[in-house]
């Protein structure tokens, strides 16, 4: 049923909650609609190549290793081997991960912490059911004080990215990818326009005009909006999952390891992260067993026949809900057990059409494999350098639902630095 929802766009369109609206701007990409987003949606692709992905594996690293070294310092320093809520150190990871993918160092790294330590009053804001008006001192009204902040901030990087690529910086980040395909875009028309000839390896794969600083804004926050949360969320439960698992810790660090010829310090590249089956089941069996994004709201455009018997009226608010399809006992046998193995050795593989954790149809998530491959980069370095112990409680594994899903008690670790 999620799946039909999902790929039905003469029917349905996605509105998130209707606060998301005011917060990512109405004239936001994501909430256009049929050739307009795909002509949108076009421009981005190459954003997201494996050649583009392996551009930022530098800086997702770099944040890797400052933060991994603040997980130290907070357990064997600041609690003193004590273990202590790890959830909102995760949220502020999975922010600098993401600022630093998407805007590089354009942003200083203060400005990355006022980003994460807000970004939680959007969060708060987006209730399924609100005024339609943002009123003072409520939840949304404080997280559109926040978003408005992302947005004034990310123009600000846009401003600087022009300037450098313009004179000839290298790609480091998407905002800089972005724009060298604009200013490549609006070379290749000039010369077209003085009737310059031009050789055929000149014409940009997509021709895209020149977008605003404000524009620019608008899209990358999207996809912070579409990653802090469900990356905070897959990366709370992998180290509580491997921290209860440490029967799959190590073979995660087994096959990391090796992947590095042994030198636990080797830097990441997409051909290593290419050739860790293991860890990416690791990955791909938390995205299913405990699924971010649990429910996508959309709006019906139309009268819309989700069944024989019901029709959904224009209007109308439907929310498909993908946790069914990914814990549905006919395709992931024991789907309440968390078994990274049957995506080897079983049939999960194969199930592509219950894999909807990134969602299906027009609007499926740009950044899925980024999203992948980003967890099973963290998962595979904080095997090596670190080792962690999770103080367990009977509602560990019980879920609670914050726009995202969380253990039902925030995670509580205790880590140190691994022996060489």
């Amino acid at each position: 049923m999620a799946r039909k929802v999902f790929n039905s766009p003469s029917y349905v369109t996605p509105c998130v909650v209707d606060v998301a609206i005011k917060l990512l701007r109405p004239q936001s990409w994501v909430f256009l609609d049929g050739k307009a987003h795909v002509d949108y949606r076009k421009g981005l692709n190459g954003l997201f190549t494996r050649q583009a992905l392996e551009i930022y594996l530098p800086g997702q690293e770099e944040v890797y290793d400052k933060y991994f070294d603040i997980f130290v310092e907070l357990s064997q320093q600041t609690h003193q081997g004590r273990p202590v809520p790890y959830m909102p150190m995760f949220r502020e990871l999975m922010c600098a991960v993401s600022c630093r993918t998407f805007v590089g160092h354009y942003m200083s790294d203060s400005a990355v912490k006022k980003i994460a330590d807000d970004y939680y009053k959007i969060t708060a804001a987006l209730d399924l059911v609100n005024f339609p008006w943002i009123l003072p001192f409520t939840r949304p009204w404080y997280g559109k004080k926040a978003a408005d902040m992302v947005i004034d901030l990310f123009a600000q990087c846009a401003a600087k990215a022009k300037v450098r690529m313009a004179a000839g910086g290298e790609i480091t980040c998407i905002m800089d990818g972005w724009i060298k395909s604009m200013q490549d875009s609006e070379k290749y028309r000039q010369k077209i326009a003085k009737g310059l000839p031009v050789d055929p390896s000149e014409k940009p794969s997509h021709i895209l005009r020149d977008f605003s600083d404000f524009e620019i804004s608008l899209t990358i926050f999207t996809f912070l909006f579409a990653s802090q949360d469900a990356t905070s969320s897959a990366s709370t439960w992998l180290f509580q999952l491997m921290a209860d698992r440490p029967d799959v810790l190590d073979k995660v660090r087994e096959e990391n390891l090796a992947v590095r010829n042994g030198d636990r310090d080797a830097r990441f590249t997409m051909d290593m992260l290419e050739n860790m089956p293991y860890t990416r089941a690791v990955v791909k069996e938390t995205l299913r067993y405990r699924p971010p994004v649990i429910m996508v709201p959309y709006l019906v455009k139309k009268s819309f026949p989700v069944t024989d018997t019901y029709t959904a009226p224009k209007g109308s608010m439907i929310i498909p809900c993908c946790y069914p399809a990914l814990h549905d006992p006919e395709v992931y046998p024991q789907p309440d057990s968390y078994d990274p193995d049957r995506w080897i050795s079983g049939t999960a593989e194969a199930a592509s059409k219950n894999w909807l954790v990134f969602g299906t149809g027009p609007h499926y998530c740009l950044g899925q494999t980024y999203a992948t491959m980003n967890l099973m980069a963290m998962i595979g370095k904080a095997s090596l350098q670190l080792n962690w112990e999770h103080h367990v409680t009977p509602l560990s594994e019980d879920i609670k639902v914050f726009a995202t899903i969380f253990p039902q008690v925030s995670v509580l670790l205790s880590a140190c630095l691994r022996d060489a």
